[in-house]
């Protein structure tokens, strides 16, 4: 480009003859005019067309390099082996000529996916209303002093970009379920539509195109709030950019800054504010004002919030001879009037219900260890097996269940079980719980234990005053002179012998 650039300034700023500037530059002048009358300003060089001894293969090696696409890096073939592979079918040409073409071929590839294919993106625009997305990330935070890994749902609007983060231990059916409650309660209404990832507590089965096995459970709870779910193409993100860009964009404004919890619950509270700060501190940028002022103008196209949809998980379980279900490497413990029966779990986020013949029979607050060094917990109720004590009242003495008793019961247990009987007397005051309330019971205990009268008798009167509304502290009583004895009566069992000595006596003997 520099030569031609000196061929038109002689000739066409110095005027220089063609002939002096052909001598000078030792090119033709035939050549000189056709540069100066066809305006050229940078030199072209036609390439001949060549056979290529690759050309009768170059199908069948495209065919190769496309299958190859479809599988993983460490399946594909290299050049080397497609050109043995190749020499087999009867190429006599050289490994160059077949790596020179896996170049071309694969240089057209990422031009085409940074043009056209996947590299492209159109603009989306969203209607009041109209959708929200959803996706899940992992993230760590200082909970209960210790640091945990944390599932976090994130839940975004589509028009107002008004989002929510709430963590959890899990990312399992229950939940998801709790997420999309609180998600609508914050947003103040449920869009007509929600947008997924193949997530596995959603589908079951991804099939061809757009067509998927959505789990049952799932579609409960869509039904329930009636919007229409949505699933992305497989490893397409971008599809729900919005909400993959506020997983990003978390990372530095919540995580980073966020302070020590003493549980979850705490932790998903100041979640909870952050977000519905950050909305009134964030511009929107497409529309004027922040996602606060848009979010408010869009709440009226939303659908209002019904109840709460229920959402468990239900699992069968079959309760053991000593009255324990196991549950994700815990067991509970279940009324002993259930032992050796089926019986159904409901598992919530935060606690588990167990249900029998259509009633509730016991609810547990959720254990999740995910720990696999320690090992399984066992969760009792004291209470569930007072009804296996009362038929075997020796198993109170080292039965681990009573072990978790209130501390009154406790120590009432300590004095009574040295007394004879003392195994069955205190299983009929543990039996009180199931006819009176817990409390009173304990009040009447924790009284007999003052009075240093710790019995079932005493306990009993005690509660039957409580219950009554009776005072329980009645005052001592003075007994006048006039009634009081002239000879105290003595413990003195000799004199039962002197019977047997009289004559003519009958007695027992």
């Amino acid at each position: 480009m520099g030569f031609l650039k000196v061929i038109r300034t002689w000739a066409l700023r110095d005027k220089m003859p063609i002939r002096e500037i052909a001598r000078r530059t030792g090119i033709a002048r035939n050549t000189i005019k056709k540069y100066l009358r066809e305006g050229i300003v940078e030199p072209a060089f036609q390439t001949p067309d060549r056979p290529s001894k690759l050309d009768p293969y170059a199908a069948q090696l495209t065919g190769w390099l496309v299958s190859d696409q479809r599988k993983s890096r460490k399946e594909r073939r290299t050049a080397k082996l497609m050109h043995a592979d190749l020499v087999e079918l009867g190429y006599e040409g050289s490994y160059e000529r077949v790596a020179a073409f896996v170049r071309e071929w694969k240089g057209e590839r990422q031009r085409a996916y940074h043009t056209t294919d996947r590299g492209v993106f159109v603009p989306l625009v969203f209607q009041p209303g109209e959708a929200f997305q959803f996706d899940w990330s992992e993230d760590w935070a200082y909970v209960g002093g210790e640091r945990i890994k944390l599932q976090v749902a994130h839940i975004k609007l589509s028009h107002s970009r008004a989002f929510l983060v709430r963590a959890y231990l899990l990312q399992t059916h229950e939940m998801l379920f709790d997420a999309h409650w609180h998600a609508f309660r914050v947003f103040e209404g449920v869009p007509g539509r929600g947008i997924y990832d193949n997530m596995k507590t959603a589908v079951d089965k991804v099939r061809l195109g757009k067509k998927r096995d959505v789990n049952a459970r799932f579609t409960a709870m869509t039904s329930h709030y009636v919007f229409d779910p949505e699933f992305c193409n497989p490893a397409a993100g971008w599809e729900k950019g919005q909400v993959e860009k506020n997983v990003r964009d978390a990372r530095h404004r919540m995580w980073q800054l966020m302070p020590a919890f003493p549980d979850l619950g705490a932790l998903n509270d100041w979640l909870e504010e952050r977000c519905k700060l950050l909305w009134t501190e964030t511009a929107h940028g497409r529309l004027p004002g922040s996602i606060a002022d848009v979010w408010e103008a869009e709440k009226p196209a939303q659908m209002p919030l019904p109840i709460m949809f229920d959402g468990f998980v239900e699992e069968r379980k079959r309760v053991s001879p000593t009255c324990l279900i196991n549950f994700d490497r815990t067991r509970y413990s279940v009324p002993a009037s259930f032992a050796n029966r089926p019986v159904s779990l409901r598992i919530y986020p935060e606690r588990l219900v167990v249900v029998a013949e259509g009633h509730v029979i016991c609810t547990h607050e959720r254990i999740i260890d995910r720990s696999h060094r320690q090992p399984g917990r066992v969760i009792y109720d004291w209470r569930h097996y007072l009804a296996v004590v009362q038929r075997k009242p020796g198993a109170l003495r080292n039965g681990a269940p009573f072990v978790e008793m209130p501390e009154p019961f406790r120590m009432l247990q300590a004095k009574i079980l040295r007394q004879p009987g003392g195994d069955r007397e205190m299983v009929d005051i543990l039996s009180l719980v199931l006819h009176h309330d817990e409390q009173a019971v304990l009040c009447a205990v924790e009284l007999a234990l003052e009075a240093g009268v710790p019995t079932k008798t005493h306990v009993l009167n005690l509660l039957h005053r409580l219950l009554d509304g009776k005072p329980t502290d009645q005052p001592d009583v003075n007994p006048p002179a006039a009634l009081s004895l002239s000879k105290e009566p003595e413990a003195n069992v000799a004199r039962y012998d002197g019977l047997r000595t009289q004559k003519g006596t009958r007695h027992a003997s």
